[in-house]
């Protein structure tokens, strides 16, 4: 395994391009793009204010950076550096913008969400969609961006429109069962659309593409209900976490629960747990190669512990607002096989569960609050922060805990991998480097 040097960037603003050839970065109001084999500049493009957001279209050809204090877009191409594009909202506003999956428009919300504006790159043709919902989650587009659901608000009613994205006319428009809509998303196979309630009513609804409600699934009443929700790759589950610290796994034939995942303070049975372990590095006597070669102050790893386990848990206060309590994250495996659960009240724990089985695979408990995970989009594989200078790695072979060589305080709070798996963005609060995989750890994943 090795590291690059180290890149800055401001605000975690840092995205691999969808063909996986560049890397772009933010350092205030500029845009850096890096070939991401030799980690030169290519492109250096100067904003008109800070960037707030930045985003690459599906075929890696342009940029958006939006400046939402402005109100300001701009769209920047790698094939022609002299051609850029600038889209100002006035006093309208600007809240959010996104690109479509075409990458050849761009929709931008303005404040308040009083609407959506469509921008046409190619026509300079200008849409515009009313009442879109201020929700978590309110807009989703299927896998092939044919069709666009989007959550909106009317006469103190959830709805639901959907778009086709070639000419941006209405398909479907429906009322939905929910007291607040909080989001929606697509199934990756694109024939079903989950709608969710907010968490003060535990509702999940199932609609057809053409708006037919499939079913309706609520797990229980008069308590904090769903915390987050996610497809499996192949389409065949639905993900629930829960403010009551259980994750519900519904199945696409019949919509109904097959299975529950709990997250035990106590665990004896499961077949796996790690417990990463921080030790002093030792002080070597002999002088350094390079005077200026980093050294690290502790070494980690991980131990496998005898069962029964104590997983520490944290106490919520019940006076403060956004407790930290519930299943915050989901996450599953490329292949669906498996899938990585994050309980806030347990927040030093990921949870990995075998979907084959339907039961616990491994549990990796840390040192301090898990920041990110994700899998590795070619094999599962898992990455981890913690927001220490380390990165945690698990596969069904194993996990390994790896430091992060670096000579000032290098904190890991996100992490990007490559569409190839061989490498990995590694984001800090002002700074950013790769790590390699070498084949070995390919191969044996």
């Amino acid at each position: 395994m090795n590291f690059s040097e180290f890149f800055k960037q401001t605000n975690q603003l840092c995205k691999l391009s969808p063909d996986g050839k560049y890397l772009a970065t933010c350092v205030q109001y500029r845009l850096v793009v890096r070939d991401l084999e030799t980690l030169q500049i290519l492109h250096l493009y100067t904003c008109l204010d800070q960037i707030s957001h930045m985003e690459w279209s599906s075929d890696s050809q342009f940029i958006l950076c939006a400046m939402y204090k402005r109100g300001l877009v701009q769209v920047w191409s790698l094939e022609q550096p002299d051609w850029h594009c600038k889209i100002d909202e006035g006093s309208i506003g600007l809240v959010a913008s996104r690109w479509s999956p075409d990458g050849r428009h761009i929709l931008n919300t303005t404040e308040f969400h009083l609407r959506i504006t469509v921008w046409s790159l190619c026509t300079k043709a200008v849409s515009y969609i009313k009442y879109p919902k201020a929700c978590h989650k309110g807009m989703d587009f299927t896998r092939d961006g044919s069709y666009m659901a989007l959550a909106e608000r009317r006469d103190c009613k959830d709805y639901v429109s959907v778009f086709v994205c070639d000419d941006w006319h209405l398909l479907r428009h429906f009322e939905t069962e929910t007291q607040d809509l909080c989001g929606l998303e697509w199934s990756p196979n694109g024939c079903v659309l989950a709608v969710w309630d907010s968490c003060l009513e535990y509702k999940v609804l199932l609609y057809s593409l053409d708006g037919r409600l499939l079913s309706t699934y609520s797990a229980y009443e008069w308590s904090l209900g769903i915390k987050s929700v996610t497809w499996s790759p192949s389409s065949q589950f639905l993900a629930i976490g829960s403010y009551d610290e259980k994750v519900r796994i519904l199945n696409h034939v019949t919509w109904k629960k097959v299975t529950q995942f709990d997250h035990p303070a106590n665990i004896n049975g499961c077949k796996t747990v790690y417990k990463e372990l921080v030790t002093p590095a030792p002080v070597s006597k002999e002088l350094p190669l390079r005077p200026s070669a980093p050294r690290c102050s502790t070494l980690t790893k991980y131990e496998v512990c005898a069962q029964p386990v104590h997983i520490s848990s944290v106490k919520p206060d019940p006076d403060r607002a956004n407790p930290k309590i519930g299943v915050s994250s989901l996450a599953f495996s490329c292949d669906s096989h498996f899938l990585a659960t994050k309980n806030d009240n347990m927040a030093t724990a990921v949870w990995v569960w075998d979907m084959n089985k339907m039961s616990l695979r491994a549990v990796l408990d840390h040192t301090a609050a898990i920041r990110c995970f994700q899998w590795d989009p070619q094999r599962p594989r898992l990455a981890i922060c913690t927001g220490h200078s380390k990165l945690h790695l698990w596969s069904p072979a194993g996990c390994v805990s790896v430091n992060i060589p670096h000579e000032g305080n290098f904190q890991v709070q996100s992490l990007v991998w490559h569409c190839s798996g061989e490498s990995l963005v590694l984001v800090g609060k002002e700074q950013l480097c790769l790590c390699y995989l070498d084949s070995q750890q390919q191969q044996h994943g």
